[in-house]
């Protein structure tokens, strides 16, 4: 069963949507949506590599009015939830609404990337290490991260500072966010993953992705399942080079921070790591760190 929406409904949802979607991701949408006949399966990848887009359409099919039994988290299934129709409304919506200047496609390149990058790795990392839901993995990979865009829409500055938070290797990174401008890249991202209703572990994970060091600190056995599925989040993003790309610097000063922790909880080792990034390098993964 699809379900359609009528134009004030679509109006409704996108007010609270402020992410803008990768523009290469909205030309394919636009491409396939005017095919003879459209693949919503198609589409549903599309969307899956957007940050903005699947925040759009989980907030949609986990919103009150569907009254489903358990919040979803995979986009694909959303996608084919809400039907071709209905799908192609909420596109078009968004497409008016996310014009972007040349400057601002170029500083978060580097974001879209990598986010995609990192659900990815974080989804084949949770099926390996046998979680039970590996979505769940995909879907913090996508969109841990998506507070970087609010704050760089709110604050000018604010990619200057993410540099530098990435690139000292004493404080956490929303540290230094925090002395600039008394919030995070977490916490905002925390508070439009509630707004998406995403589930409340994947919620609570997106406020504490910089704050593995006390979490791993505390013996809080309620708190394994988001240890399980920050550790896998944690090595997806060293695999990625999450932090050198950010901060522009060699070295991943956070993962050199809690690396012993990640070990310890789950298991693996250094050998284990490197062989992960044979394994995603050789899947063409395009982000994934070369070693020396």
């Amino acid at each position: 069963m699809s379900i359609d929406l009528d134009p004030d409904q679509i109006d409704k949802i996108l007010q609270g949507i402020s992410i803008p979607p990768q523009p290469q991701v909205m030309v394919d949408l636009q491409m396939e949506q005017y095919h003879p006949t459209p693949d919503i399966g198609r589409i549903a990848k599309l969307i899956a590599q957007d940050v903005g887009l699947s925040g759009t359409m989980l907030k949609i099919v986990n919103s009150a009015a569907f009254g489903l039994a358990n919040n979803v988290t995979s986009v694909e299934q959303a996608t084919v939830f809400l039907g071709i129709k209905s799908v192609v409304n909420i596109i078009n919506g968004i497409s008016i609404r996310g014009e972007l200047s040349d400057e601002d496609i170029l500083t978060l390149n580097n974001f879209w990337d990598t986010s995609m990058d990192i659900a990815v790795v974080s989804q084949n990392i949770a099926r390996q290490i046998g979680m039970a839901a590996p979505d769940d993995a995909y879907a913090l990979g996508l969109f841990h991260n998506a507070g970087i865009v609010l704050m760089h829409k709110r604050f000018p500055s604010y990619m200057a500072v993410l540099q530098a938070a990435h690139a000292q290797d004493s404080e956490r990174v929303i540290d230094l966010e925090n002395q600039h401008f008394n919030t995070n890249h977490a916490v905002i991202g925390y508070y439009t993953a509630r707004s998406w209703r995403l589930p409340k572990l994947i919620c609570d994970a997106i406020a504490d992705h910089h704050n593995l060091k006390h979490l791993f600190e505390r013996d809080a056995l309620a708190d394994a399942p988001k240890k399980t599925l920050l550790s896998v989040l944690k090595i997806a993003e060293h695999i990625c080079g999450n932090g050198p790309v950010l901060g522009k610097v060699s070295e991943d000063y956070e993962w050199t921070r809690i690396k012993a922790s990640v070990y310890e909880f789950t298991g693996l080792g250094p050998y284990d790591i490197d062989s992960m990034i044979d394994q995603f390098s050789e899947m063409g993964i395009s982000s994934v760190i070369t070693r020396s």
